[in-house]
């Protein structure tokens, strides 16, 4: 019986001996550290997407006019449109934003970009009106911006240079922005941003969604919904995509991307 115990104790203390070795010659692996899933624009965005000095506010919204005429943008979008859609489609918009919010005073207080990356924390039974409504009245607030009668060319200074190094150059970029704006089925927009890892990036957005609800800068945008372009272009939207580069605000754009960048 002394003899099983000895060799028993001797197994136990081998096999401890043995799994330490083991250990040392294995060390446990530990997880690699995975980046933020947090996105880097986010105090950006909530801070001056609307424009570059300030967020839109709730309290309440309200349309802001044309910063031209309706007839300005002819090289590219007729007087009709425009009125049609700054009067009636933008302040639509306007007025559902504040009647979802109407019963809500915290709400109201929240910028309109806050309460778009956040739509959790909005009421569930207003929040696909907020999201819609929200985002409508957001993508025209920076879309008129971001237009000129004394638009169109080609980009200049950082914009040009970052442009030319992600794309290869103006012209394909171009031909990339004009194709997914095409393919964006049924409505929505299309949009150069800046992605988390501080990179240009083309994408598109369905109905009246912003990028940063997915935590992207919006740069420049084109509005894709019928409404924008129906009355001059019919159903031929790649028509409307390439003159509408005739009235793009290129001071505008630099401006947005270097605060983008910051």
């Amino acid at each position: 019986m002394i003899r099983f115990w000895r060799q028993t104790r001797l197994f136990v203390l081998t096999t401890i001996v043995l799994a330490i070795l083991l250990i040392c010659h294995n060390p446990v692996p530990i997880a690699e550290a995975q980046p933020s899933t947090t996105p880097t624009t986010t105090n950006r965005s909530l801070l001056s997407v609307a424009y570059p000095n300030r967020a839109l506010s709730a309290s309440p919204a309200q349309l802001a006019p044309l910063p031209y005429g309706y007839g300005a943008l002819a090289k590219a979008i007729d007087a009709e449109t425009m009125k049609l859609h700054h009067d009636a489609h933008h302040a639509s918009y306007v007025n559902n934003l504040n009647d979802a919010l109407k019963q809500y005073p915290d709400l109201q207080k929240r910028s309109v970009e806050s309460l778009l990356v956040d739509l959790n924390s909005v009421p569930e039974n207003i929040r696909t009106k907020v999201r819609n409504n929200a985002g409508g009245h957001l993508n025209h607030t920076i879309f008129w911006q971001l237009m000129s009668p004394q638009g169109g060319g080609e980009p200049t200074g950082a914009i040009a240079q970052e442009i030319k190094q992600t794309f290869g150059s103006f012209d394909t970029f171009k031909k990339q922005f004009n194709a997914a704006g095409v393919a964006r089925f049924g409505s929505g927009w299309v949009w150069l941003v800046r992605n988390p890892q501080n990179q240009l990036q083309i994408v598109t957005t369905a109905n009246q969604d912003n990028p940063i609800m997915e935590g992207l800068y919006p740069i420049l945008g084109n509005d894709v919904w019928e409404h924008a372009y129906y009355l001059k272009y019919r159903n031929r939207r790649a028509e409307y995509l390439d003159n509408w580069w005739n009235v793009v605000n290129w001071p505008q754009i630099s401006r947005r991307s270097q605060l983008s960048s910051k």
